[in-house]
């Protein structure tokens, strides 16, 4: 029955109608809490009707509201009122984008502009592990501030009725339409995978995206049909005419684009809604030039390359100058912009650290990766040609600077450490297994994360045991505390919070904050996935989806004023949630632009090193590991839109690859049950790290194994399937501790719990032992330890080791050496247990900052699956920005 005017729905006063049809009726209403317009939808009686449907709804809904962005319709409240279900949503004024494109198509400039507005809509939902599986005209709302997204991922099957589709979808079809109709206009979008019944996921709202683009562009729909089965036919086997045939003056990267979305095998497509996006905005940027021929591109790239590498020594120069006349002179100085490319036969090595600018403005420090596959620091005079390798800092990661610019703390072999910015031995200061970032005050204090999984620490420059400088805070599932920044007050510091994703007011769970040294309050200052850093002068600088961001910033009272001004596009931020720029005292600012992910090979390797082909494509890879049938490998890749790590099962004889997890938080660490049936693996859905498992087929949901508010990560699983071993980290310090957890009844038992690091507990095939890695001795080494009640234990490598791995009836412990290269003892378990001198095998050529383990031994032991970065050089250059500052006025 319809609603009058002036009645009540909860809290909500109706206003006037705005629609009804078969699916529901959408009004005009009134918040009267809050004094808004809003819309209203009522659903369907039989929906209202079903506990279950009410329950799953609710809970979707839940998490669809979530979802921030100036480019979705959101939806703010959902509700069940004296037997009617209803939902309450942002109320969007515009015109329907079907009834747009009734009166023809739209300018190739507001397709490129709709479309890449609609991408971006659709990687923020797809981050959060929500797909649309609706997209359509019908769903997008054209209004003055750009395209609004509707009805997001509630349109689902059901066992017990048909789909219940556009169920938020605003305004509702006015006009009822036949169920041949209805059946039509979705199909009309739906990717060949939906059809044969396939789980949708991202790839599939890509597909729809394309047909949706290509309707924009032409007027037209991509695939026609007179009835259900030739429309299918199309869908499956037919090519949409060319869209430069229907708009002659269509750019050709529109049509490549349009044409990559429909590709029918979802591989082929494009993997991420942000790529699309930034595809589109290109275009727009590039006008005439967007049609060049790729041979074209090809030779433009490569002379801008030469130009580079002629010039970086003279660009550096020219900055080294100018900061110096800028003294001279009372007047403004232009902004300056040059290049800086890595020294020769090196690349910049992002993923262990960003560029970090000295205080003073005189000497850039960066890692660098050479031929032989070793990072270390270089520091780069902007007064001079050449940069000077440090010696000493082999494996170095996240340089930061004295505040008088001479000397560099950084983190290496398990120390934070300092050396003299001229060379010299590295002196170390504490301890710190897997450091984060940090910051140097006048005071000679030192602020710094020590682990992956803590908050702060403080230590003298000087040297000593560091003590707790922020507490992670529990209700906020808050997972580590990290990049701390003082601020010139010497005092008050700003550091990054990596939390829970539910977490409100953050940025997929981030969020910038301030402390103090001297108090143990905080403040939250901004929602940021990445580092920030202030420049002294009243800007604080962050990452807003990629854009580097400046905003008037008062360290006084620690609060943001007025609007953020876009500085740089598209800076990358590491795995690490590093944000790539760094700025000194005196106006410079140094960016390094890019994916923020770094692709990786899996290659095949003998015992000798000798290499035997890939497998699978290149991608962000954090660790494979192979079946015990050897038929698979699952795999942790991080996703290059949202750098969120997932498992996917990679299959070897055909080559193709399924996505195991969707949660929007983390997944790492693959390990394979003993018949292969099940993978469980670590993820951070509770905020540090919990055990799951799931059907290696892809089939059911993750099961929770195992979780505790420590940052909990399985390592391996005894040979008969009984327990998993993990590792954990019961202090909140700086040690990691081993569990044992009966997987029959999930109980867990402590095995070693002692002030020193124990990791990477890996149990002997016949599981009478355990091999594992601990640093009492000063520096990480490989330990065999009896299971039984004797305790005998013995140590197995000699200088250095990680990731210890046994090979097929326990002959044989394979490990890391602190080198990286690959080193195998032969051991005895009979009739007592003995260990033989290791022996070199090969160096595997992986990236050196990895945290997880880049290779795995197949059973019998003679050959290797090693992830390896790609061999081509990054080429992308650092950007060198002199008196960034002035250009934000403009």
């Amino acid at each position: 029955m319809p609603l009058a005017p002036g009645s009540r729905i909860g809290p909500y006063e109706i206003v006037a109608p705005l629609g009804a049809g078969g699916m529901g009726e959408v009004y005009r209403g009134r918040d009267t809490r809050l004094g808004r317009e809003v819309a209203i939808k009522i659903l369907p009686e039989g929906f209202a009707r079903n506990e279950v449907l009410r329950a799953r709804f609710e809970r979707e809904a839940r998490t669809i509201s979530s979802l921030n962005h100036p480019n979705i319709c959101t939806l703010f409240d959902v509700g069940f009122h004296e037997g009617t279900q209803f939902l309450m949503m942002e109320l969007v004024e515009g015109e329907a984008l079907d009834k747009r494109l009734a009166r023809g198509p739209l300018p190739i400039e507001q397709v490129l502009q709709t479309g890449a507005q609609i991408a971006d809509a659709l990687s923020r939902a797809h981050r959060q592990g929500i797909i649309h599986r609706d997209l359509k005209p019908a769903n997008v709302m054209l209004t003055k501030t750009g395209a609004k997204l509707l009805d997001f991922g509630l349109a689902r099957s059901v066992a017990d009725g048909p789909p219940l589709q556009g169920l938020t979808a605003l305004p509702t079809q006015a006009a009822p339409l036949t169920q041949e109709g209805m059946i039509l206009g979705t199909f009309q979008y739906m990717a060949p995978e939906q059809l044969e019944g396939i789980e949708a996921d991202a790839r599939t709202d890509i597909f729809a995206f394309g047909a949706l683009l290509y309707e924009m562009a032409t007027g037209r729909r991509a695939f026609e049909g007179s009835t259900r089965t030739t429309l299918i036919g199309s869908i499956v086997s037919g090519t949409p005419r060319p869209v430069g045939e229907l708009v002659p003056l269509t750019p050709p990267a529109l049509e490549h684009v349009i044409r990559r979305c429909l590709a029918k095998d979802p591989e082929d497509r494009w993997q991420s809604a942000l790529d699309i996006a930034s595809e589109l905005r290109w275009v727009l940027e590039a006008g005439s030039r967007a049609g060049e021929a790729a041979p074209v591109v090809a030779r433009r790239r490569s002379r801008l390359r030469a130009a580079w590498a002629l010039h970086a020594g003279t660009a550096l120069l020219a900055v080294a100058a100018t900061i110096g006349a800028g003294a001279l002179l009372r007047r403004p100085v232009a902004v300056v912009r040059s290049s800086l490319l890595p020294p020769e036969h090196t690349r910049f090595d992002v993923s262990a650290s960003v560029p970090a600018l000295s205080p003073d403005g005189q000497r850039l420090v960066f890692a660098a990766v050479g031929e032989d596959g070793k990072s270390a620091l270089w520091v780069q005079p902007l007064s001079a040609l050449a940069a000077q390798q440090l010696a000493g800092t082999e494996g170095a990661s996240h340089p930061f600077w004295s505040p008088d610019s001479r000397q560099i703390a950084f983190f290496g072999g398990g120390k934070l450490r300092r050396i003299d910015a001229s060379g010299g031995p590295p002196q170390p200061i504490c301890d710190a297994a897997q450091g984060r970032g940090g910051t140097w005050g006048r005071d000679g204090t030192i602020l710094f994360t020590p682990n992956t999984g803590d908050p702060l620490y403080r230590v003298p420059v000087s040297g000593g045991t560091p003590a707790p400088a922020t507490q992670l805070d529990t209700s906020r599932k808050e997972a580590s505390h990290r990049f701390a920044e003082i601020l010139p007050d010497g005092k008050t510091f700003l550091f990054l919070v990596e939390g829970s994703i539910e977490t409100p007011g953050t940025d997929q769970g981030f969020a910038l904050f301030a402390g103090s040294l001297d108090s143990p309050e905080r403040k939250q200052i901004v929602a940021t996935q990445g580092s920030a850093r202030y420049d002294g002068t009243g800007h604080l600088l962050f990452l807003r989806a990629g854009t580097l961001i400046a905003q008037p910033f008062d360290p006084g009272s620690l609060t943001l004023s007025g609007e953020g001004i876009p500085v740089a596009d598209k800076v990358r931020r590491t795995f690490r949630f590093e944000s790539a720029f760094s700025l000194s005292r005196d106006g410079l600012l140094v960016y390094q632009s890019g994916a923020g992910f770094d692709l990786a090979e899996l290659r095949w390797v003998d015992r000798s090193g000798k290499e035997a082909g890939t497998f699978a494509k290149p991608a962000n890879y954090r660790g494979a590991r192979l079946s015990h049938d050897g038929t698979r490998v699952a795999a942790a890749i991080v996703d290059p839109a949202t750098q969120k790590t997932d498992i996917w099962v990679l299959e070897i004889a055909r080559g193709t690859s399924t996505k195991l997890t969707f949660d929007p938080e983390d997944d790492r660490t693959p390990l394979w049950s003993p018949d292969d049936r099940q993978i469980f693996f670590t993820g951070n859905r509770r905020g540090r790290g919990d055990v799951f498992a799931k059907s290696s087929f892809g089939t059911g949901s993750d099961e929770l194994v195992y979780g505790t508010a420590d940052p909990d990560t399985a390592m391996s699983l005894a040979a008969d399937g009984s327990a998993a071993w993990i590792q954990t980290n019961l202090s909140g310090g700086q040690s990691w501790d081993i569990f044992r957890v009966n997987l029959a009844d999930r109980k867990a038992e402590l095995f070693l719990c002692t002030p020193f690091a124990e990791a990477f507990p890996t149990p002997s095939p016949d599981g009478r032992w355990l091999a594992y890695a601990s640093d009492a001795s000063g520096r990480m080494e490989i330990y065999v330890q009896s299971l039984g009640a004797d305790g005998g234990k013995w140590q197995i490598s000699t200088d250095g080791g990680i990731f210890p791995s046994w090979t097929r009836g326990g002959r044989e412990i394979v490990f890391q050496g602190r080198d990286n290269k690959l080193l195998a003892a032969e051991v005895r378990l009979e009739p007592s247990f003995s260990a033989g001198v290791p022996r070199p095998l090969f160096d595997p050529r992986i990236d050196s900052a990895s945290p997880a383990r880049m290779w795995d031994v197949s059973p019998d032991g003679e050959r290797f699956l090693v992830t390896r970065p790609l061999d081509a050089p990054n080429v992308e250059p650092l950007t060198l920005v002199q008196n960034w500052a002035s250009a934000l006025g403009k």
